[in-house]
């Protein structure tokens, strides 16, 4: 569940809460992306059932003010400590392609490794670019350096899931397919992540069938 707030107010989280219970009813997990969360908002959404908690950093510290105005690199961490000190489950990953360098793609994994506790659940998705935007004119990045930068989260962040985020609509079968073998364990399924296209579902059915990879269930899941 998303919303396309800088930070919800407290009539949001009001609204908010109801849905989530609503969906707590239906036996499923939940996730929620709001924004950035002052003092006991946290808390609400726990309370409602909230499972995961989105907020991602985004990009390393040093390129974060290249590409990121509306909230600083310190208001996300400060939101994730709430989230955190509530009890809630962490999904917090980032976006590869925006005209960073190497090294500094290397300073997300770092930022994302070094949270205490390191987020179950680390989404890595790859920039898709849209006309009108600032970054429609980013360089292309080469797709090895997408993979090298699955394979850094898995080493460093052993025990999360690290989620074939954004992009995938524009990934070859081979590319997904590296990475998976460098560490990433989980994708967004779906024809549509927020507002941009994501692979069929046949699709991804049919390219796990060929990866010989079988999706996770309550019955199967490692302990």
């Amino acid at each position: 569940m998303g919303a396309a707030w800088r930070g919800p107010k407290p009539k949001d989280i009001e609204k908010v809460t109801e849905i989530i219970k609503a969906v707590k009813s239906l036996g499923l997990e939940t996730c929620g992306t709001f924004g950035l969360l002052q003092d006991g908002m946290a808390e609400d959404l726990k309370e409602a059932g909230l499972d995961y908690y989105n907020h991602n950093l985004d990009t390393a510290p040093e390129h974060y003010a290249e590409v990121i105005g509306t909230r600083r690199f310190d208001d996300r961490l400060s939101t994730l400590g709430k989230v955190r000190k509530a009890g809630l489950k962490v999904c917090c990953g980032g976006i590869v392609g925006m005209n960073e360098t190497r090294k500094e793609r290397a300073g997300l994994i770092a930022s994302l490794a070094n949270l205490d506790p390191q987020p179950e659940s680390v989404p890595i998705n790859q920039l898709v670019k849209v006309e009108g935007t600032p970054l429609a004119d980013a360089e292309e990045l080469d797709w090895t350096e997408f993979v090298r930068t699955i394979a850094v989260a898995r080493i460093t962040m052993p025990k999360s899931y690290v989620r074939l985020s954004a992009g995938r609509s524009g990934m070859t079968e081979e590319m997904q397919a590296m990475c998976f073998m460098a560490g990433a364990n989980s994708i967004f399924y779906g024809d549509k992540l927020l507002v941009t296209d994501n692979p069929e579902e046949d699709g991804d059915q049919l390219l796990m069938a060929k990866l010989d990879l079988e999706p996770e269930t309550a019955e199967n899941k490692k302990l």
